[in-house]
């Protein structure tokens, strides 16, 4: 791996690569990865899309696209392309998990659920798909069986916001608000954004 002191001078480093063979799917893949890094989009999505044309196989390729359309707010996109992840690699636990969390955005539990089922039949340490599983059982009124999830998540990671927001909720529901306020103390210390009327909910009733 060649050491770069910045960003631009890597990124001039694979265009120098790929004038000299511009159909290499890894270096378009690796230039996509670079954009990224510097939040830029448009030109990362250009090269993802060039990545998966010369290299139709490139799971990872359509994995980056889904990404870029979710932050579009695309969710249609965002799925589309995981499914072809999914096609081109069907024991990439990764693609499976996002399309989890995608129909768990457009409400349809029984998918959610049962593809996030299979993220983690293949990855059973999949830290993510875990966190989107608790929020699908949580909606699903499966309270024990998020809370058992969470509680194996937590132990690993313990920094890990949505985890901690969604064991609020749990707590929450249970009428532990003393609990819960900690929860979302111990989401908010991770990054997490907790939504303001739920803190509010919990303070009015005790939870300090």
């Amino acid at each position: 791996m060649e050491h770069f002191d910045n960003i631009d001078d890597y990124i001039a480093d694979l265009k120098a690569k790929l004038r000299d063979n511009p159909t290499c799917g890894n270096t378009h893949y690796n230039l996509g990865v670079a954009y990224l890094s510097r939040r830029d989009f448009m030109e990362a999505e250009r090269e993802f899309l060039d990545a998966v044309a010369h290299s139709p196989r490139m799971a990872e390729g359509y994995v980056q696209l889904g990404g870029i359309a979710l932050q579009r707010g695309d969710l249609d996109s965002c799925l589309s392309y995981n499914i072809q992840a999914t096609q081109q690699r069907p024991f990439f636990s990764v693609p499976w998990g996002n399309i989890g969390f995608i129909y768990m955005q457009k409400g349809d539990l029984d998918k959610a659920h049962q593809t996030l089922k299979k993220a983690l039949k293949l990855d059973p340490d999949f830290a993510q798909a875990q966190a989107t599983m608790s929020s699908v059982l949580i909606a699903m009124g499966e309270y024990e069986d998020a809370d058992q999830l969470l509680k194996g998540l937590l132990e690993k990671h313990t920094h890990f916001g949505p985890a901690w927001n969604n064991k609020a909720i749990i707590e929450a529901r249970r009428e532990n608000w003393a609990e819960a306020a900690t929860c979302i103390a111990k989401a908010e210390e991770s990054g997490f954004e907790v939504p303001e009327e739920f803190k509010a909910e919990v303070q009015a009733q005790g939870g300090k």
